[in-house]
């Protein structure tokens, strides 16, 4: 039995697939009894509950061989950093109690950085707690930014007419497909063949700027002089929170881009042949369900 947090969202919900697909048992958590019933029709069996809530969590980790571990934390949160800490916390002691021995976490690139970091912070918290945890043997996935952050700008695309954030335009970094985080992490859950923790960078085939994200885009969804526009802090925080996100998220993510800005946020060993996955952008984003609403007629 492999228990899978997060069965609803870009990457659990792949996990959850791939396993089902290969034979192995699954145990889908999430909070949304309607969202997993795809889940459940496939053979999981499906788990609603809090992910801060420790109970929960020890229940559902509890007879699994394995447990593919996230921080869901909501964006809308007051305080995104203490409900990081809580979710984390809960994670861990979930894990302990149940005795489960071989966990998958997803964390990020830049995890390696306990400081400056914002969002990424947080995560380095969380692999801190689960390394000191005994007896589990932990794989950590330290992806860079999801294609599928850029699916969920469209509509801010369509009302504003450019790409925005807060990013330098023609910064080249790593981006990645989810699917090709799942696939790792599907591997590694079934296989269970590490000890200790290893640390996995998942990097995308090659860096990208913004600038030729929005090309890219532009040219899908029938805007072929898409522009990318780099907010300025005060300008990215107001959208920000505009969008319903809090201001503690705001300012985290504020922290981040400019760790990112700033080359604080680098693979430990560079791009290498292990690190560097699949799945294009110019492919990606030539997927009707990236925009399917969006197609030009």
């Amino acid at each position: 039995m492999i228990a899978v947090m997060g069965a609803t969202g870009h990457t659990g919900k792949k996990i959850a697939e791939a396993l089902l697909g290969s034979g192995q048992r699954v145990r889908a958590l999430g909070r949304s009894k309607s969202r997993l019933a795809p889940l459940s029709r496939a053979g999981a069996e499906v788990l609603t509950g809090d992910a801060a809530d420790p109970l929960f969590l020890t229940r559902a980790f509890s007879g699994a061989d394995a447990v593919y571990t996230l921080l869901p934390t909501d964006r809308r949160s007051a305080d995104y950093f203490a409900r990081q800490q809580q979710e984390g916390q809960a994670i861990a002691d979930a894990i302990r109690k149940s005795g489960v021995r071989w966990v998958v976490a997803l964390s990020s690139l830049g995890a390696d950085v306990g400081e400056d970091n914002g969002l990424i912070g947080g995560l380095h918290k969380q692999e801190e707690r689960l390394e000191r945890l005994e007896g589990v043997n932990i794989a950590f996935l330290r992806p860079a930014s999801f294609f599928e952050n850029f699916a969920d700008q469209l509509a801010a695309i369509e009302q504003y007419g450019v790409l925005a954030d807060s990013v330098v335009p023609d910064l080249a970094i790593p981006m990645v497909a989810t699917r090709d985080i799942a696939d790792v992490a599907a591997r590694a859950l079934a296989s269970r063949n590490w000890e200790g923790s290893v640390v996995h960078e998942l990097l995308g085939p090659r860096d990208l700027t913004h600038t030729e994200v929005a090309a890219l885009i532009g040219a899908r969804i029938g805007k072929p002089d898409l522009q990318y526009v780099q907010l300025s802090p005060e300008e990215m925080r107001s959208a920000l929170m505009q969008a319903g996100f809090s201001a503690s998220f705001a300012e985290l993510y504020l922290e981040m881009t400019r760790a990112f800005n700033e080359g604080r946020v680098q693979p430990r060993a560079g791009r290498t042949r292990d690190n560097s996955t699949r799945t294009r952008f110019e492919d990606f984003v030539e997927e009707p369900a990236f925009a399917p609403r969006m197609v030009p007629s």
